[in-house]
């Protein structure tokens, strides 16, 4: 894979800079394994360092989906496995507008939250509960700290169908939960 060709690719009139081409009409044989990590942070990696250049890891993410086998990097004719240690994308802004929270990621993707891209608390590699939420091609954005805090701020509480307290929020005429209160009545200390 040659960055320089498709950073001048990329650059080119007419084509909008970090515009994600049609991977999942991309189906060439997997080229083996590339020595580029993603960090849990959103960092891109290659060698064991970090990108001098954010172009070039603005670039690889819009060629970036998930495969049967692991995170990938494609082209027309090429496809190369990456490692990522948790999720590839961060979401680093969250907005309420027109009856929805639209996220941002670190890559300036856009996504509604709506019954096509729901939010879902998952564990992280560390073992922490954290929201994440599609975004495309199989990736996902975990939701940078700021972020889920924000969320937390506008977000109400409900009973749930369990019997236990959710706290969440309504984003597109729907509910999502960021989690669960812990029962007051319990006797346990805080």
């Amino acid at each position: 894979m040659n960055i320089d060709r498709l950073l001048q690719q990329g650059s080119g009139e007419g084509e909008r800079a970090g515009s994600i081409p049609p991977l999942d009409e991309w189906q060439p044989a997997l080229s083996g394994d590339m020595n580029i990590i993603i960090h849990a942070d959103g960092s891109w990696w290659h060698e064991g360092q970090p990108f001098a250049r954010s172009k070039v890891a603005r670039l690889l993410a819009t060629l970036l989906r998930l495969d049967d086998e692991g995170y990938c990097l494609v082209t027309l004719v090429e496809r190369w496995r990456i490692q990522v240690e948790d999720l590839p994308l961060v979401a680093v802004e969250a907005d309420f507008r027109d009856d929805a929270w639209w996220f941002t990621t670190q890559f300036d993707d856009v996504v509604r939250l709506d019954a096509e891209h729901p939010l879902s608390v998952t564990l992280t590699p560390q073992g922490e509960s954290v929201p994440q939420l599609p975004v495309r091609f199989g990736l996902a954005a975990r939701l940078h700290r700021n972020v889920y805090y924000r969320l937390v701020e506008a977000a109400e509480t409900r009973d749930s169908d369990d019997g236990t307290k959710e706290i969440g929020l309504m984003s597109a005429g729907q509910w999502f939960a960021l989690g669960q209160l812990e029962d007051e009545s319990s006797g346990e200390a805080p």
